[in-house]
């Protein structure tokens, strides 16, 4: 499921200056940064690998702009945006958590 139009408004300010920019004229064309970013949160939400991307998002090398997005800030600035907005309207409860403790590693002689 791609993202509202509503999230949208809140992520695209959050981008650097050359994602919103017209595509260039030279080189391959830039793809359409709104489909990258669908294109993350469908790896992030399903576990795939990258080159597993379904067909109506962009070809999977554009990972390289999410780890240049991760690089930069970029996405830890677009989650806090979203739970911001999140939460003024009132879908985000911050006094709750929860803590997934599969991916912690236990030492082999962590019980005595």
């Amino acid at each position: 499921m791609d993202r509202t139009d509503a999230q949208w408004a809140v992520v695209e300010p959050l981008l650097p200056e050359e994602e919103r920019t017209p595509p260039r004229k030279r080189g391959r064309p830039r793809k359409d940064p709104r489909q990258v970013r669908n294109a993350v949160l469908w790896i992030l939400r399903t576990g795939a690998r990258w080159k597993d991307l379904l067909e109506q998002y962009p070809p999977y090398q554009t990972r390289r702009r999410f780890q240049r997005w991760v690089r930069k800030g970029v996405m830890e600035t677009i989650l806090q945006a979203l739970a911001r907005d999140l939460k003024e309207r009132g879908g985000l409860d911050v006094q709750e958590r929860f803590i997934d403790g599969a991916f912690v590693a236990a030492k082999k002689r962590a019980m005595g």
